[in-house]
């Protein structure tokens, strides 16, 4: 019972996270919700018996990833003319309304979410050697290709944040 409560708190506050994050025109405030999702995320990863997993994503994503993204940010010194408004409209509530009913849509249709979300694991789920065997044997690729469009995405912004002389 304690599990399902810190369950729905954590998820819950992940999604507040996240849609703070999409409405906030600041962009170093929308970086630091983010992290506060990374954090949710991070006790869920505990809740499903999978701490090395919650301990990656806080230093992977919430420690290094958004760091580096925070540094960009700055880099790119956009001033308080050039932000877009911030009041919230009916229009941006029906944009995250639809976002939510397809993301909802396609959870239930095309992956596969276990009847009981809380139905024991197999042995040694996300521990070392089994998240690292799935990196660098099944998923080798995918992880290289995400790595790969980090840096490319890191590099636009830096090229786009260059002022003309």
């Amino acid at each position: 019972m304690a599990d399902t409560i810190l369950f729905y708190l954590f998820g819950g506050l992940s999604v507040i996270m996240v849609l703070l994050m999409i409405f906030q025109t600041n962009p170093v405030a929308s970086a630091m919700y983010l992290v506060g999702a990374f954090f949710g995320l991070a006790a869920l990863f505990v809740l499903l018996s999978a701490p090395f997993v919650a301990v990656l994503q806080v230093l992977v994503y919430a420690g290094a990833i958004m760091v580096l993204f925070t540094f960009v940010i700055m880099l790119m010194n956009i001033r308080k003319e050039e932000l877009i408004d911030d009041r919230v409209t009916w229009k941006k509530i029906a944009v995250v309304l639809i976002a939510l009913f397809f993301a909802g849509f396609l959870s239930l249709n095309f992956l596969k979410i276990p009847a009981d979300p809380f139905a024991p694991v197999e042995e040694g789920f996300g521990e070392v050697g089994p998240v690292g065997r799935l990196m660098f044997l099944k998923y080798l690729i995918p992880f290289e290709l995400t790595s790969i469009l980090l840096l490319t995405a890191i590099i636009g912004a830096m090229v786009l944040g260059k002022k003309e002389e």
